[in-house]
């Protein structure tokens, strides 16, 4: 990715501080668990990534209500849905201005233009801005078969804009919440396009959130300025710094010195210490996320879910939840978290048993099995310890005669590699719900549509009959019904075995006690438009 520097850039503990003396400025400092993959929200799928991008710089649509679920107005200040569910009209907020920048200075405000671009350019492989960035895949967009869901999108006049679909689709509202659908201008990337710059979209980006983007500095520092032209109420800080601080313990020593007002993902051997200083509040709440072992299921031996089903058998999950969650976890067994509607409790976990597992592989003819275990390089709110984890799968692996190299990657890299057809192994991952829709877990990660390459289906995992009964599940608003098949495809998920679920984690939030009007989010977003600094 193409960085931009400037030159007056300060490294993190000399910008606050120089800030800190602006007269009456108010400076929040988010010590970040890492860095962005880019600055559009489009192509990624990682809440690192999110937390930079959009959230602070674009909007949506409709947005999810602070603390909530709940679909509210965003850019789209109304809408209408057709009876049959088919068409969905939008009228836009009047008078919504992209940011003013030092590299843009818009000449209209926002209008259907940007919102259909906003969109096309991710579902039409020949538009010219689908491929601005070499190798750029658009994961949400296609692991939700938009693609074959929209079939137009219709400018009706400059502030009304209607989505056309081909079948009625239950979670679509809540899709348009999430972070790929954030609104991009037009205006903008006809400019960048006219100098040759396009690829400026992913690194300089202009959105009309309530924070404007000042300045990157790779894997170091975010500076973002107070929008003070935000359509919604502005931000009570004037001024907010990402510093990224990729170790946990660096964070808590940072967030204790006062270099930072509020950390993510403390090491839960931190919390009670962290719980118990008077200077400092640790919010908490059970997260709407899982953790996962993918399987690569289009590569032998990993192909049969006799062997995916052995290996499960070995992993003494409860050991993993002892020794990285410490107490701030609890066994996964669904592909979804049991604060989720339609978590089917009925299911059996897989037991420990690594004397079964073995004799199931000697059935299955796996002898002198060597395979690779990724571990993400990255904290998570999934998973506290990547590293960990993977070796005591290892240990557990090797009970059973199969060999475990562990590898990893910068996190950038680990998210696209992950991808790849031909990838060795399995991967640990998981996932925090972007809308609170079952439809977001089991059919961004497990479907057939999102299991190509580029796909966020990391276990290439391709089951029509599962798939099929997601499909059933979207085209009916009936949520008693599109529960029943979501239970009935959770047990189809355990019965073929594409991950090992590893656990669900409670999400711990420590932040200075001088700050104000922090909102957890159940979808694991961090927001800042809301807060403020008190003396």
């Amino acid at each position: 990715m193409k960085v931009t520097f400037k030159s007056t850039l300060l490294a993190t503990s000399a910008l606050v501080m120089m800030l800190a003396g602006a007269a009456q400025a108010k400076t929040l400092v988010y010590c970040s668990e890492g860095s962005p993959e880019g600055f559009d929200p489009a192509p990624y799928t990682s809440g690192t990534t999110f937390d930079a991008t959009s959230r602070p710089v674009f909007n949506r649509l409709v947005e999810f209500e602070k603390g909530t679920t709940n679909i509210i107005p965003g850019l789209a200040e109304s809408w209408e849905v057709s009876a049959d569910g088919l068409e969905y009209t939008f009228k836009l907020r009047p008078g919504v201005k992209f940011h003013t920048t030092e590299f843009f200075a818009p000449t209209r405000d926002m209008n259907a233009d940007d919102v259909i671009f906003s969109f096309m350019r991710q579902g039409d492989a020949n538009h010219p801005w689908n491929q601005y960035v070499a190798g750029v895949s658009y994961e949400y967009y296609n692991s939700m078969e938009m693609s074959t869901l929209i079939k137009e999108i219709v400018k009706v006049d400059d502030l009304t804009v209607k989505f056309v679909l081909t079948r009625p689709e239950a979670p679509f509202m809540a899709n348009l919440g999430m972070d790929f659908a954030s609104i991009v201008s037009k205006e903008y990337a006809d400019k960048l396009e006219a100098e040759g710059r396009k690829e400026d979209l992913n690194n300089l980006p202009v959105g009309t959130g309530p924070f404007k983007f000042v300045a990157y500095q790779k894997d170091a520092v975010i500076r973002y300025a107070a929008n003070d032209d935000y359509w919604g109420e502005r931000p009570k800080i004037d001024t907010l710094v990402f510093a990224i601080t990729t170790d946990p313990a660096v964070r808590v020593q940072k967030l204790k010195a006062g270099e930072c007002h509020v950390m993510p993902y403390p090491a839960p051997a931190d919390i009670e210490g962290l719980k118990a200083d008077a200077n400092i509040t640790v919010m908490e709440q059970a997260g709407l996320n899982v953790a996962y072992l993918a399987y690569n299921a289009t590569m032998a031996p990993f192909d049969n879910p006799k062997v995916r089903k052995a290996l499960n058998m070995a992993i003494n999950k409860q050991a993993i939840i002892d020794a990285v969650y410490q107490g701030s976890g609890q066994l996964a067994k669904n592909p979804i978290p049991p604060t989720m509607w339609s978590y089917n409790d009925a299911v059996v976990d897989d037991a420990y048993d690594p004397a079964a597992a073995k004799a199931m592989l000697d059935e299955a003819g796996v002898k002198d099995l060597s395979m690779k275990v990724w571990a993400m390089p990255v904290q998570r709110p999934y998973m506290p310890n990547a590293r960990r984890t993977a070796e005591l799968i290892q240990e557990d692996f090797s009970k059973i005669g199969v060999n475990v190299e562990i590898v990893s990657y910068e996190w950038g890299e680990y998210l696209k590699k992950s991808t790849e057809m031909n990838r060795d192994g399995a991967v640990i991952l998981g996932w925090t719900g972007d809308n609170g829709d079952p439809d977001n877990f089991m059919g961004v990660l497990l479907s057939c549509a999102a299991a190509g390459e580029g796909g966020a289906n990391r276990a290439h995992w391709c089951n029509e009959e599962f798939s099929a009964l997601l499909t059933q599940a979207k085209a009916t608003s009936d949520q008693a019904e599109r529960t029943k098949l979501y239970e009935q495809a959770q047990v189809i998920f355990k019965d073929q075995a594409p991950w090992a679920t590893l656990g669900h984690s409670t999400v711990f939030m420590p932040m200075s006690t001088k700050v104000q009007g922090y909102v957890m989010s159940p979808l694991g977003s961090h927001q800042f438009d809301n807060v403020d600094i008190v003396e």
